[in-house]
């Protein structure tokens, strides 16, 4: 059974010349080759894939439909061939061609974007992906491996496998809408108060590991949600109530779509941090856990 002609990479890169040059003669020369050796070149292509890839019948050679389609497709295989050296040559320097990262739910993007703006300029080539976790969910993610480095985690269990080093500290304000009944109530408002009413709850997303919780009352309804954007916007819409990280809510606050009420059981803050698995790490991974670091100590 015949198989199909297999296309080389100098004949590309050649096909490639002609185009931008505008002749065989001015690619030849773009090419540091004769002009015969770029013909040659060529007539194999052509003989090869059995198709005209140039139309000689005028005064100048142009691209035959068939080659006009080969170069298109072509300069995608050059590009992609490039990228591929860059990486294998990045790879080399140890540096990854992919981070993931997990950011803890807590944590307000705003707070994590001038970073990414800073990573992605000085490493245009290497992928970032971002994930939000929740609770437990961004230990699980690096001791699962499907990330490299978890971002404001708080109490995370001690394990010999995983560095830490400490990012800040997370408080938290009880928050409701102006026009829920506990924005009038008396303060220090006290639990059983509080238990009345529903409860914003963004859900644990660990998979595995046990999952956890954080300031709700026994007995309280709730109304589970996936993200705490999603948990602060249904607090502003009335829908319940709830215990929320400083950073995310304080434009709403001072913008009026909430209110944020004393109560007489305050969460202590609690302490972040930044964790990644022990061992051999990539220049990429470093450098973000420098960045982090020097950020959480010059705050």
């Amino acid at each position: 059974m015949p198989t199909d002609p297999s296309i080389r990479l100098d004949a590309l890169e050649t096909l490639d010349a002609i185009d931008r040059h505008g002749s065989f003669a001015a690619a030849a020369a773009a090419l540091y080759r004769v002009p015969s050796a770029v013909s040659y070149t060529i007539s194999q292509l052509e003989s090869e894939l059995g198709v005209a890839v140039f139309d000689r019948s005028g005064h100048r050679a142009v691209l035959t439909p068939a080659g006009r389609l080969l170069l298109d497709e072509g300069r995608r295989i050059l590009t992609a061939t490039q990228e591929l050296g860059s990486a294998v040559r990045r790879l080399a320097d140890r540096w990854e061609p992919q981070l993931r990262v997990a950011i803890d739910a807590t944590m307000p993007p705003s707070a994590f974007w001038p970073l990414v703006a800073s990573f992605t300029a000085r490493h245009p080539r290497i992928d970032l992906v971002l994930r939000e976790e929740v609770l437990a969910g961004s230990w699980e993610a690096l001791i699962e491996d499907r990330v490299e480095l978890a971002v404001g985690v708080t109490e995370p269990p001690a394990h010999e496998g995983i560095r830490r080093a400490p990012l800040g500290t997370l408080s938290f304000v009880f928050c409701c809408a102006p026009g829920h009944p506990l924005a009038a109530a008396q303060t220090p408002i006290d639990d059983e108060t509080i238990r009345a009413h529903r409860a914003l709850v963004v859900a644990d997303s660990a998979r595995h590991f046990n999952e956890r919780s954080g300031n709700l009352l026994d007995g309280q309804p709730r109304l589970t949600v996936s993200g705490m954007r999603t948990k602060i916007e249904a607090i502003e819409r009335g829908l319940g109530v709830g215990y929320c990280p400083a950073g995310w809510v304080a434009e709403a606050v001072a913008a009026g779509r909430l209110v944020e009420l004393e109560t007489v059981r305050t969460p202590e803050p609690r302490p972040t941090w930044v964790l990644w698995r022990r061992g051999d790490r990539g220049r990429a991974l470093i450098w973000l856990i420098d960045a982090l670091t020097e950020s959480a100590r010059a705050n």
